[in-house]
């Protein structure tokens, strides 16, 4: 086994060697028009606490003081075809690429007052389809199924010109983020795509068995881990899972989703060289039910189907295997996009705090996880009926807030000496008789 392992390893740096010799520019290309500095070498920060929020308003955010954001970008969206003057231009690998900066400003209006109060910033890079072939062709995987019936794709590191673009987009994140312009703001934490896991519904790269959609994305994440530590010494990269564990999504075949367990495998011996972390999403195993401490489906053991904050010690327990450590340490753990529903019952506003005092308890117990990324900041009216939010959003409206819910004062402590004043009247929705009684790992 030992020696499989090891010709598994070999075959693939030579691979890699191949790739990167077959993409390396030739002595007649253009140089690469950004030109990275020396990584900035700023040690990752430690935070006072694991509270965090998908922020939609910043100042709102702010008041709740959290330390860790979660902050979309749509990748997609960066792409300008006519290399308009003005917008950042790169040339990567013989191929010339312009991005939109007026895009890149906007973002730059929601990282920098977060970044500048210290709050850790999450960039989570996501390829929703444009719609324009031209550019989908460019972005997103050529598998990805055509009719357009996928909420995200997967990235293109099939092509070339998709390799190229990628690795060009990604330098021109990491260097704008890395800290070396401070009118931008900073970024520490690169989650690459979401719930590549489950490929098909959130991460379309069309019908794969587990081992190529793995590697393919595997792929995708060395090019954008080469951009970001060439910008930045020490910031983190993540894979985005769902909660599903043993099992993959219910009701879709094996070459459309696969266990988590078994793409974090695959995906570790892929990439053993890298150093990543894992981006978790530990949902109740009914989205509509925020009991998350009466989930029937989980168990303690490593086959359990799904991953939620009832049992999310089998997760950290299985990143302490030795096969999965780096560099003899288990990869750090955030819970990157997570909500409790609110019930439109008398109780449901109690019910969707004491979830949140549930799962805040339940972290406590955790060491490995570093972030708890609150999902969302305002309920949604295109979130399949969802009501997830810290606030009501306004009738008639896709998400601009109306009226905070009685999980924002609760949000508010968390991490506060006021917490656990706040938290006990809560303990009794949960059925137990003491926070204690919590598993740890």
């Amino acid at each position: 086994m030992r020696q499989f392992t090891a010709f598994l390893a070999a075959l693939l740096l030579t691979s890699l060697a191949s790739l990167h010799a077959a993409d390396a520019p030739k002595p007649t290309e253009k140089p690469n028009i950004l030109l990275m500095a020396v990584p900035d070498a700023t040690p990752f920060p430690k935070p006072p606490s694991i509270k965090g929020l998908q922020v939609q308003m910043v100042d709102d955010a702010l008041a709740l003081g959290i330390h860790h954001a979660g902050v979309n970008i749509n990748i997609t969206g960066l792409v300008d075809l006519e290399k308009r003057p003005g917008n950042p231009k790169q040339v990567v690998d013989g191929y010339e690429f312009s991005f939109h900066e007026s895009y890149l400003k906007s973002l730059d209006t929601q990282i920098k007052p977060l970044s500048d109060k210290g709050v850790l910033v999450y960039l989570i890079l996501i390829a929703y389809p444009s719609k324009n072939p031209a550019v989908d062709a460019l972005v997103i995987h050529p598998d990805a199924r055509k009719d357009y019936k996928y909420t995200v794709g997967g990235f293109n590191s099939k092509t070339p010109e998709g390799r190229a673009w990628l690795k060009a987009v990604s330098m021109e994140m990491a260097s704008r983020w890395s800290g070396a312009r401070p009118e931008c703001g900073r970024v520490w934490g690169w989650i690459v795509g979401n719930e590549v896991n489950s490929h098909w519904s959130w991460s379309n790269l069309g019908r794969k068995p587990m081992a190529e959609a793995a590697g393919e994305y595997a792929q995708a994440f060395r090019i954008i881990h080469g951009s970001v530590r060439s910008a930045s010494a020490n910031a983190r990269l993540y894979i985005s899972f769902d909660h599903h564990w043993g099992v993959g999504m219910h009701g879709i075949s094996a070459e459309e989703a696969a266990p988590g367990r078994d793409y974090l495998d695959a995906f570790a011996k892929l990439t053993f060289d890298l150093d990543w972390h894992v981006a978790w999403h530990p949902y109740p195993e009914d989205l509509f039910n925020p009991r998350a401490w009466a989930d029937k489906t989980v168990t303690s053991d490593d086959s359990s189907h799904k991953v939620t904050f009832k049992n999310l010690e089998v997760l950290c327990r299985h990143l302490r295997k030795p096969e999965l450590l780096f560099k003899g340490e288990p990869r750090r753990v955030i819970l990157s996009e997570q909500g409790f529903h609110l019930l439109l019952e008398p109780d449901g506003e109690t019910l969707q705090a004491a979830a949140y005092a549930y799962a805040w308890e339940k972290c406590r117990k955790l060491p490995l996880v570093d972030a708890f990324i609150y999902h969302r900041h305002v309920d949604h009216a295109q979130e399949g009926g969802l009501r997830l939010g810290l606030w009501r959003n306004a009738p008639n409206s896709i998400a601009d807030p109306h009226s905070k819910k009685q999980i924002w004062e609760l949000f508010r402590k968390a991490g506060t000496s006021e917490w656990d004043a706040a938290a006990a009247p809560l303990l009794p929705v949960t059925g137990l008789k003491s926070w204690a009684e919590i598993k740890g790992e």
